[in-house]
C-alpha cells in the first residue's frame, strides 16, 4: 500500500510539474508572437470577457470561465484582442460520481468602426448537412462549393448577402477555416481548440478581410444608422 502511495503522489507531482513546463512554453510561444507583431502580452487571468462581449456565446459555456495568455494591441488600424480562454462542464460516469472536463480554445477579437449586425460563420459539418436534409437549413449562397463549406445564421439574411457577396466567398474559401461572429462592433474568430500562433494571425487577417471588403453601400447605410 505505501508503494502504491507513493507512485500516485509521484505521478501527482510529476504531472503538475509537466502541467507548468507546458504552460511556461505556451506563454513563451504567445508571447514571442505578440512581440513580433507589435502587441502587448499580460498572463494575468480575465474573467471578464463573457461580459465585454455578451453577444459571443463561445465566451459563455460552461463554469470556471476566463482568458489569458491575452494580447492587445493595433491589426490594420483596428483594436486586436486575442486570448486562450478556459471553461469547465461535469459529466456523470457510470458509478454516479461526478467528473469534470477542461475545455481550452483560442480566439481573436477585431473592433469595426461601422456597426455590425449578427452574423455566425463556421465549417459546416455532417450534422448540419443532415439537418439541412431534414429542412433545418442555414442560409445558402449562390456559390454551391461556399454553402457546401460553410453554415451561415443570421436574423437577418438580406445582410447576410450583402457582407458575403461573391469577392467574400472566393477569399474565405481560399483562408484556413475558423468560426466567425459578428456583433455591435466587434468581430471574433476562432476555433475549439488552442491556436497556434500563426493561426493568430490567420484569424485576424480573415476577420480584416472579410471587413475590409463590406461594400460602400453597406458601410454608408450601417454608418447612417442612429
Amino acid at each position: 500500500m505505501i508503494v502504491l502511495f507513493i507512485a500516485f503522489v509521484a505521478f501527482i507531482v510529476a504531472a503538475v510539474y509537466f502541467s507548468s513546463l507546458l504552460a511556461a512554453q505556451r506563454r513563451k510561444e504567445v508571447s514571442d508572437w505578440g512581440t513580433a507583431h507589435d502587441l502587448a502580452f499580460s498572463p494575468a487571468k480575465d474573467c471578464t470577457l463573457e461580459s465585454r462581449f455578451a453577444a459571443f456565446a463561445c465566451l459563455r459555456s460552461g463554469r470556471n470561465r476566463y482568458a489569458d495568455n491575452i494580447l492587445t494591441g493595433k491589426w490594420s488600424d483596428r483594436d486586436f484582442l486575442s486570448f486562450d480562454y478556459h471553461y469547465e462542464t461535469t459529466t456523470q460516469n457510470s458509478s454516479g460520481g461526478q467528473q469534470t472536463h477542461h475545455h481550452h480554445f483560442s480566439a481573436v477579437v477585431l473592433s469595426s468602426p461601422i456597426p455590425l449586425k449578427p452574423l455566425f460563420i463556421r465549417p459546416e459539418g455532417l450534422f448540419d448537412r443532415l439537418a439541412g436534409f431534414f429542412g433545418f437549413d442555414d442560409i445558402n449562397f449562390e456559390s454551391a462549393e461556399f454553402s457546401r463549406a460553410f453554415y451561415v445564421k443570421s436574423p437577418d439574411k438580406k445582410w447576410a448577402y450583402d457582407v458575403i457577396h461573391q469577392r467574400t466567398m472566393e477569399f474565405m474559401l481560399g483562408m484556413p477555416s475558423f468560426s466567425l461572429q459578428f456583433d455591435g462592433h466587434s468581430a471574433m474568430a476562432w476555433r475549439s481548440s488552442t491556436f497556434k500562433p500563426q493561426d493568430f494571425e490567420q484569424a485576424a487577417e480573415i476577420i480584416r478581410g472579410i471587413l475590409d471588403r463590406l461594400p460602400e453601400y453597406l458601410v454608408q447605410r450601417q454608418m447612417s444608422q442612429p
